[in-house]
């Protein structure tokens, strides 16, 4: 049984949430003003069953699925050669690395990336992220058999980053949440209990003007799902509908020097060290500019999940 895909939308000046199927959304009666709302009060199956309103997809404006009300959490550096190319030995990490977004850079999955006026080196992220299906207020053990009671679904996140912000500065948070740095969607793919194995082999794959850059499989993630949330649930609340992003797969613009060449540069006056760094981007085509065209796609092998199609076009800062 395929998972249940939705949408919340834009329509003749009202927003709503709806099921969608082959490009035509069922409406789902109701007024939900979060993402919390709507997982709170909709059960999977009834969903899979609704026949009322049908529209087509192109009749409606796709939002996002995830509201600004919610949290944006993100893990990084947790695919194994993801590490590699950011300079970090796996076998010597043994720590999840957790970080946060600006809710204000929630955006719609299509919606165009705006380059910063003062950002040379913008990054793409492809990431599978998780929602939270229930609150949790008290550190809680999470395993593959009762994951279901705390994830309702699962949506394509693409983090986008300003690197010469966020490695210079080290500034995460900054680097990562200008405004439109976090489109999501389109889709928001509600699983079933016995659907939540997927999430250990989903396929990502992301583009830059045709070009694959990122390809792999969440089979690879170092933290799984499970395990990030029994660690989160120690540390702070969650509500249904918040997001954590659960960190990229290599293939990323940026270069960071090798573990030997970072204990050189830590000799080196702090000016001296990040010209060294920031002259090494330069040399790197892959840093989006305007007029990139960037796809990224989550799905099985066997098409039982799949997250639709997230496009995103660079334009700079006016």
């Amino acid at each position: 049984m395929s998972a249940v895909n939705v949408v919340r939308f834009l329509y003749r000046n009202g927003i709503h949430w709806g099921v969608i199927r082959k490009g035509r959304i069922t409406v789902v009666p109701g007024h939900f003003e979060t993402t919390g709302d709507f997982i709170r009060h909709n059960d999977i199956d009834d969903l899979a069953r609704l026949s009322t309103t049908e529209l087509a997809e192109s009749e409606v404006e796709l939002l996002s699925p995830i509201t600004r009300n919610q949290q944006f959490v993100c893990q990084g550096a947790n695919y194994r050669q993801h590490m590699i190319e950011s300079g970090m030995d796996p076998d010597v990490k043994k720590f999840n690395m957790i970080f946060t977004k600006a809710t204000s850079c929630l955006v719609p999955a299509h919606s165009d990336l705006v380059k910063p006026r003062e950002v040379r080196f913008l990054d793409y992220e492809i990431e599978l992220g998780l929602v939270m299906r229930s609150d949790i207020s008290a550190r809680v053990k999470v395993d593959e058999n009762n994951l279901h009671q705390f994830v309702a679904g699962v949506v394509i996140v693409n983090d986008y980053s300003a690197r010469d912000i966020q490695i210079p500065q080290m500034q995460f948070y900054k680097g990562k949440s200008f405004r439109t740095f976090g489109p999501v969607g389109p889709y928001l793919c509600l699983l079933r209990a016995e659907q939540m194995g997927y999430l250990r082999n989903l396929e990502l794959r992301l583009t830059v003007n045709d070009e694959v850059r990122q390809c792999d499989s969440t089979a690879n993630l170092v933290f799984g799902p499970a395990e990030t949330l029994s660690e989160l649930s120690g540390v702070q609340d969650f509500a249904a509908g918040d997001l954590i992003a659960t960190g990229t797969p290599a293939g990323c613009a940026l270069t960071v020097p090798s573990p030997a060449k970072q204990r050189i540069a830590a000799l080196l006056p702090e000016a001296t060290k990040w010209k060294m760094f920031l002259k090494a981007q330069e040399s790197r085509t892959q840093y989006l500019k305007a007029g990139d065209i960037v796809e990224a796609r989550i799905r099985s092998a066997d098409g039982v999940i799949d997250l639709g199609i997230q496009r995103n076009r660079v334009v700079e800062q006016i």
